[in-house]
């Protein structure tokens, strides 16, 4: 999908009417990717349409109601909480970073929170995290615990990539930060901030931030995998604490549609906040694509159709939530790839297409 992944203003053409057989063509290919299952669900005035493929634990098949690892869509929870507290005027957009956290590397001094936001820091990579680069080396450090203190430090030394605001750059340590930033305004953790605030009000009843060390998935869920030398090893059980703030968090496919209706229809956020999150910045990538993340949301185009939302990964689960600005579209989904790799992005790109095709 990050191919698609470009920014518009506004959508070029009207929304098509939903076409069942596209939508069920999108998710039941399971070995393009290779995936042990896959769910989509379709809401909003447009149409809706749910459906899924394979099976949740190698027995039963997929149910609505499971619930699966999210990953980066994470961050539009934790981009949500922290402009609640922009609106309750206890945080600004504008303030350093190293305002709350002294102990970060003082060439990073004109980084700010909202730079962290829509990822314009500049933060150079970190220093010091495993080598998770085959599946084998993956599980061995699956239970590895770590603290958000621990992470921080894994920021070197050395001065920002780019000039922070000057240039775009997705990192995941932006979220971390923000989320570090939103729990010591509030002496709370993220998990009861996001109960609190989104989950709890709008009865996302299967949604959550696990606890610090938790690894199981709660309740019914679907099971993910990896293939780790023609072996397909169940993963589900991880300690996700390397990604506090970043890619942590368990929901299902209705409560992110759900969530995203609320959000948009400005349930969550006063109207001049929430259209942070549709701005794109003035800038452009790393790599000098125009930019495409506003604050916690990013943004692609498929025949004509805009939508914003989050794509995210775990180990053994790929998810997303997508809708038109206008609500008529939400989008949902959620497979298993049993490879972490490229070729994920063939599933994604079926549905994107499915949801916006002509």
């Amino acid at each position: 999908m990050k191919s698609l992944l470009i920014a518009a203003l506004v959508a070029v053409t009207p929304l098509p009417p939903l076409q069942p057989e596209l939508l069920h063509a999108a998710i039941a290919d399971l070995e393009h990717p290779v995936a042990t299952s896959a769910q989509l669900r379709v809401a909003g005035p447009a149409g809706r349409w749910y459906g899924a493929e394979g099976l949740a634990d190698g027995r039963r098949e997929v149910r609505p109601d499971d619930r699966f690892r999210i990953g980066s869509v994470t961050k539009v929870f934790v981009a949500t909480v922290a402009l609640q507290l922009v609106a309750e005027r206890r945080l600004s957009l504008e303030t350093k970073v190293r305002h709350f956290f002294p102990d970060v590397p003082e060439s990073l001094d004109a980084v700010t929170v909202g730079q962290l936001l829509d990822h314009t820091s500049g933060i150079p990579n970190e220093v010091g995290y495993p080598d998770l680069s085959t599946p084998e080396k993956v599980l061995a450090h699956r239970y590895d615990r770590w603290t958000p203190q621990r992470l921080r430090d894994l920021i070197p030394e050395s001065g920002p990539k780019f000039p922070p605001g000057t240039r775009q750059e997705y990192r995941g340590i932006n979220y971390l930060l923000a989320t570090m930033i939103v729990e010591k305004i509030t002496g709370r953790d993220l998990a009861r901030e996001v109960e609190e605030r989104v989950t709890r009000p709008l009865g996302l009843t299967k949604t959550y931030v696990p606890q610090r060390n938790e690894t199981t998935i709660r309740g019914a869920h679907v099971h993910g995998y990896l293939d780790v030398s023609g072996q397909r090893v169940d993963v589900s059980d991880f300690n996700s604490s390397r990604a506090h703030g970043e890619g942590d968090m368990v929901s299902t496919t209705g409560d992110l549609t759900r969530f995203i209706d609320a959000l948009f229809g400005g349930r969550l956020l006063p109207e001049p906040l929430l259209e942070l999150m549709f701005t794109l910045p003035e800038v452009s990538m790393v790599d000098g694509t125009p930019a495409r993340y506003g604050t916690g949301l990013q943004t692609f185009t498929v025949n004509g159709v805009e939508v914003w939302g989050k794509t995210g990964e775990w180990y053994g689960y790929n998810a997303g939530m997508f809708s038109t600005r206008d609500q008529q579209r939400r989008i949902a989904y959620s497979f298993t790839p049993t490879v972490r790799d490229a070729t994920q992005q063939e599933m994604t790109l079926r549905i994107a297409n499915a949801v916006t095709s002509p």
